[in-house]
Order: structure tokens, then C-alpha cells, then sequence
């Protein structure tokens, strides 16, 4: 039988698991004219060829290289190159790559290196994440919800839900004896519209202040709640404090938004049935499992006055790291929650 020449690109092969950057054509060339580590495979009598299975395409040191392996290997190898093309050059380079990881990993097997602590508990976890995204995809394949599941749902917390939404204006200033000047404007007949143009420091106030529809629960406290109580036509008769500065609001309109429609939710029920029943999944092994915890190794928890003090420092560190979002300056979500 002819023999096949493959090439044992070392150097290449243990740059592919720290992220080999070549560009297909780069890489192509490496495996096909490098004459300096190429080697011919043995050759392989019928005898062999008939021992194998119809899914191994090689064997190395009598272990099997699967088409299944092959196809995890090629798939991650080809992640990130551009244009990658499948010829067959390409295809018996990868193939010669996964036969070197596989030749390297072997030997390491025979200097114990596997059972070193650190390499032990790599493999160990790896095993370990592996097997629980199977157990999860497999979980979740075999709990798909019901229609019965979903429309109940549905019924239940969408079906007769319905909100009201609000079309307003508003006008926001830093200091409260401006925004009451600018009431006393309204009150004398000034156009609302042109005094947010003129004074509001929001985003919104190029466009006279116009929020659009929304729902009040988009908004802050102060300003939802201030605007639920007013008619429409009306605007605010006293300044509203949030933490963006003082308000002042016309409320235009409302209107009642009917309930969602299945379809428009079907997806997001769905989701969360799903969560749930891997979460009582989760919850159901967790039960049945025993852990124990070695105390030797536990830490200190810091008191409470301790921890306090810590998130107190945090959070002012944090407001003096972000003028912008709490003067409402920034995009026009930051009018909102």
C-alpha cells in the first residue's frame, strides 16, 4: 500500500491551543511545505485497514481517532480563521495537528505529568464543566413546555393586564426657585413646549420636552407618582424633585394598553419555564447531595460596622465617578430608571 505523507507540525500544533492566528493559506502552507518536520505514517497492511472501525480514521499508539473527535477538533480549529476553506490538503493537515496533540498528551500520560495536583484538577474540572452543559442541554430538551403550560401561564398573568400610559412633557432645572419662576411662565400663558426649549437641561429638551407614550413605572418615583395623580391638559402646580434635578410636567394624554397577545409573549413564557425547571432540577440534586464544608479554610467575615463602612466608601466613590448620570445629562434613559 502507497504510504501517506502527513506533516508533524509541532511548533504550529501547540500554537492552535493557545490560539493560532494564521490565516488559512498561512497554515496550509506550513503543513504542506515543511519538508523539515514532515514524516510518512507507517503503512498500513489490509489486515490493519479491516481491524479498524468504519468511524476511526486513524489510530495513534493503538488509540483511536474518531470522526466525532476529528469534527469537535477541525470545528474549534477553524473558529476565528477567515475564509477557511475545507480542501483536502487543509482537512489532512488538521487531521495531523489532532494526531500531534494526541501523540504529545500520550507521552505526558507516560511521565505522569496527568497526575501532577495542578494538571489533575484542570482535567478534573474541565470533565466536571463539560458534563454539566450536556446535563443542562439534555435537561432542557427533554422539558420543553407545553402549549397547556404556556397558555396557563398566560391566563394567569398576562391575559387581563392591562396599563396606562401617559404622553408628557417636562422641563428640568437645577434649582427649584426656577422651576417655580417657569410655573409662574405657564400660569401667565407661556407655551410649555418653548419654555423647555429655552430652559430644560434634559435631553429632551431640544424636542420641548417631549417624553412620548410610556409607562409610568419607566419612570422615577417622584416623577410617576406626581404624574398619576394629574389631568390631563394640566401641568404640574409645584416643581417635582428626582434625583436629576426639579421637574416641571404637562401631562398631554392617557390611554389604556390592552393586554399583551400570546405570541407577543409566548417566547419570554417559555424562557421561564425553562428557567424553572432547571432551576428545581438544579434545587433537586442540590438536595440530595452532601457537602461538607472544611472549616479549616474558612475566613474571617468582616464585622458588620466593618462591611458598612467598606459599601459606604464604594457607593460615594461611585458618585463622584458618574456626575453625568445623576445631573441627567447623559442619553435620554437617564431621565427614566
Amino acid at each position: 500500500m502507497m504510504n501517506k505523507q502527513i506533516i508533524l507540525a509541532a511548533l504550529c500544533s501547540a500554537g492552535l491551543m493557545s490560539g493560532c492566528n494564521q490565516s488559512t493559506e498561512q497554515t496550509t502552507a506550513v503543513a504542506t511545505n515543511d519538508s523539515q518536520r514532515s514524516a510518512t505514517l507507517p503503512a498500513k497492511t489490509e489486515t490493519d485497514a479491516a481491524d479498524m472501525d468504519v468511524n476511526t480514521l486513524l489510530t495513534v499508539n493503538g488509540k483511536p481517532v474518531t470522526r466525532a473527535m476529528y469534527s469537535l477538533y477541525f470545528q474549534d480549529r477553524m473558529r476565528g480563521v477567515p475564509d477557511a476553506k475545507t480542501s483536502a490538503e487543509m482537512q489532512m493537515g488538521v487531521l495531523n495537528e489532532l494526531a500531534n496533540i494526541l501523540i504529545v498528551s500520550q507521552a505526558a500520560e507516560k511521565d505522569g505529568l496527568a497526575e501532577r495536583e495542578d494538571v489533575a484538577a484542570s482535567l478534573e474540572l474541565l470533565k466536571a464543566k463539560l458534563l454539566t452543559q450536556v446535563a443542562i442541554q439534555e435537561h432542557a430538551t427533554k422539558h420543553q413546555p407545553s402549549d397547556e403550560e404556556i397558555q396557563k401561564i398566560y391566563d394567569t398573568d398576562y391575559a387581563n393586564q392591562s396599563n396606562t400610559e401617559y404622553k408628557a412633557r417636562h422641563i428640568l432645572v437645577k434649582e427649584e426657585a426656577e422651576a417655580k419662576e417657569l410655573i409662574t411662565q405657564l400660569d401667565g400663558g407661556s407655551d410649555f413646549a418653548e419654555l423647555a426649549k429655552q430652559h430644560s437641561t434634559g435631553p429632551t429638551g431640544k424636542d420641548g420636552g417631549d417624553l412620548g407614550w410610556f409607562d409610568a413605572a419607566q419612570m422615577v418615583e417622584p416623577f410617576a407618582n406626581a404624574l398619576t395623580e394629574m389631568e390631563k391638559g394640566k401641568y404640574s402646580s409645584a416643581p417635582v424633585q428626582t434625583q436629576f434635578g426639579w421637574h416641571v410636567i404637562l401631562l398631554e394624554d392617557s390611554r389604556q394598553s390592552p393586554a399583551p397577545t400570546l405570541e407577543s409573549v409566548k417566547g419570554k413564557i417559555q424562557t421561564a419555564l425553562q428557567q424553572k425547571a432547571l432551576t428545581d432540577y438544579m434545587q433537586g440534586l442540590r438536595d440530595s447531595s452532601k457537602l461538607v464544608f472544611n472549616e479549616k479554610n474558612a475566613k474571617q467575615a468582616p464585622d458588620a460596622q466593618d462591611a458598612s463602612m467598606a459599601s459606604s466608601q464604594q457607593s460615594e466613590s461611585a458618585a463622584e465617578g458618574n456626575p453625568e448620570k445623576e445631573s441627567g445629562e447623559s442619553a435620554p434613559p437617564a431621565e427614566q430608571k
